[in-house]
This record gives structure tokens, C-alpha cells and sequence, in this order.
């Protein structure tokens, strides 16, 4: 099965199209790379809970949007190899991405695929 990577962040909703466009670039290196799939999703409906939500996962003030996404690779291993050579390529431009939200807020992380119904929209 495939393997996942997941992110979740808030973005300065003035930054969308600023981010738009990182993402586009970025996303694109992720599909040269081995990526099957790299999906960006704009908050429209990301109600604030009781207990815990994305707003507070994220420590969103009131100006930014919740943005989840993720990439679907074809395994772990196509993944790693992906993140090593995309670290060399940044780490070689000396050039850091200019990022239009706080990334220490973001959060992150790699899935294994458990189940997986459906066909895709």
C-alpha cells in the first residue's frame, strides 16, 4: 500500500495566492520526485471544538486559514529517497524558500496506509 505524507498549518489568509505559488513549486518537486499524488485544501469549513481543533493545533489566529494537505507516495522508501534529494537540492541553492506562513506551527508527519475504500474524485 502506499505511504503518506501529512501536513497541517495555518496560512495569513492575505498570503493565499503567495502560498498558492510556493505550493505549486514545492508540490511540483515532490511529483518529480515519485509523488503519485500532492493535494493542497484551502479551510472553508474547520469549526473551532470543545477540547481541541485544528485552530489550536496549529495556534491560528483569527486572520489565518487552516490548510491540510498531503502527498501519496507508492512506499516509505520512494518517500525518504525524495525527502533526502530534495534537502541536497535546497541545501545546494543556498536559498531558502521564502515560506508566506510560520513554520515552526506546522505540523507534520509520514503514514503508513491501513485502509484505503473508494476510487479517487
Amino acid at each position: 500500500m502506499s505511504y503518506v505524507d501529512g501536513f497541517v498549518l495555518a496560512v495569513p489568509t492575505a498570503n493565499r495566492e503567495r502560498y498558492e505559488a510556493v505550493a505549486r513549486k514545492f508540490d511540483a518537486m515532490l511529483v518529480e520526485h515519485g509523488a503519485l499524488r500532492v493535494v493542497e485544501a484551502w479551510g472553508d469549513d474547520v469549526p473551532h471544538g470543545k477540547r481541541t481543533d485544528f485552530h489550536r493545533a496549529t495556534e491560528a489566529t483569527n486572520d489565518e486559514t487552516i490548510v491540510f494537505s498531503w502527498a501519496e507516495w507508492p512506499d516509505r522508501q520512494t518517500r525518504d529517497a525524495a525527502h533526502a534529494a530534495m534537502e541536497k537540492l535546497m541545501s545546494e541553492s543556498g536559498e531558502p524558500m521564502d515560506m508566506p506562513f510560520d513554520g515552526a506551527r506546522m505540523i507534520t508527519g509520514g503514514f503508513a496506509t491501513l485502509l484505503d475504500l473508494g476510487g479517487r474524485a
